[in-house]
């Protein structure tokens, strides 16, 4: 275990059976998510940022036992969460929450959110008394900025910044160690968004959280993370401290997202990012290729990196998976 961590991930993978084509043929496995290893410590926040099909989604869920892992192990506290069975593992699970991507429909509908905050406490700590369980919900109504007189009204009676809010709320609820954001500002408006992240900040000071942070959006990601892996066709290409990655992106791919980011336009213009030309479309996680899986659509490919795969490795105070690293 790396010294320190509160969440350690070694080699974890996932693999999804595919359909098979014929009665008798060949059954062919999306590789999902690929030796992926990483810690986060803590009180700090790690960002898993990639394109839409990268694996960083999976990753998470699959580190959090919300999906099944293929291979690997997943420390948590010192104590492997792949190896636990059912009864083990929801006594974890209250220290491990997660805050959902769409605040519409992550909320029960015919739930009025002071039952909906409520519930978890309800599942896990079952055994505190009544009263203190309603104390709790009153406290986190507060923590995250809404009213008490709110708890009785449903989902469809809040806009999505104050859904999201409820959303919080119900991941504190057990006063979790580790919180797992997935893409949690990308459908609000940007006004919004900002509320939410300077939430999450306060009380990720105030209660000590550590949070795995999963975004497409880099000038997110540059404001609330304090450490990157950047995540391409089910591998970690890139892992750094937020400072390093934006200012001296290693990995060809880590650069062409620096480039495409619209949130990052200030910095393209005061010359900070470089512009990088991909092309193409990553190839299919069904067939992947033997060398480096970027090969094909990095404009700096040799032919090294069409024959053998580049590991992780440390690099100036971060890790990269590349042949030949950027300058």
């Amino acid at each position: 275990m790396t010294d320190g961590a509160l969440l350690d991930v070694q080699g974890l993978s996932v693999r999804f059976a595919m359909p098979r084509r014929s009665p008798f043929g060949e059954r062919l496995h999306l590789e999902a998510v690929r030796d992926v290893s990483f810690s986060l410590r803590p009180g700090r926040t790690l960002g898993l940022v990639g394109e839409s099909g990268s694996g960083k989604t999976t990753t998470a869920m699959a580190a959090i036992r919300l999906k099944p892992a293929h291979a690997g192990a997943v420390l948590f506290e010192g104590i492997d969460l792949l190896g636990l069975d059912a009864e083990e593992m929801r006594q974890r699970r209250r220290h491990l929450q997660v805050i959902f991507q769409d605040p519409y429909s992550s909320l029960n509908p015919r739930q009025r959110v002071g039952a909906i905050v409520r519930e978890p406490l309800d599942l896990m700590v079952a055994d505190e008394p009544a009263s203190r369980r309603d104390d709790r919900v009153r406290e986190l109504f507060g923590l995250v900025g809404l009213r008490l007189d709110q708890m009785a009204l449903f989902p469809h009676q809040f806009s999505g910044g104050q859904r999201q809010r409820i959303s919080i709320a119900r991941a504190l609820a057990t006063r979790p160690r580790l919180i797992v954001c997935d893409e949690p500002v990308s459908a609000l408006d940007v006004a919004i968004q900002a509320q939410i992240l300077n939430l999450l900040r306060r009380l990720q000071e105030s209660h000590g959280l550590s949070y795995l942070f999963i975004s497409h959006d880099l000038g997110v990601v540059q404001f609330i993370c304090d450490d990157i892996a950047v995540m391409y066709l089910g591998q970690i290409v890139e892992h750094a401290d937020r400072p390093a990655l934006f200012s001296r992106p290693r990995h060809p791919y880590t650069a062409a997202l620096l480039a495409a980011a619209p949130s990052l336009a200030r910095r393209k213009s005061a010359g900070y990012v470089r512009e990088a030309v991909v092309r193409g479309d990553p190839p299919s996680p069904v067939n992947i290729p033997h060398g480096c899986a970027f090969a094909s659509r990095c404009p700096h490919t040799q032919p090294r990196c069409r024959e053998e795969r580049p590991l992780l490795r440390a690099d100036a105070g971060g890790a990269v998976a590349c042949h030949y690293p950027l300058g």
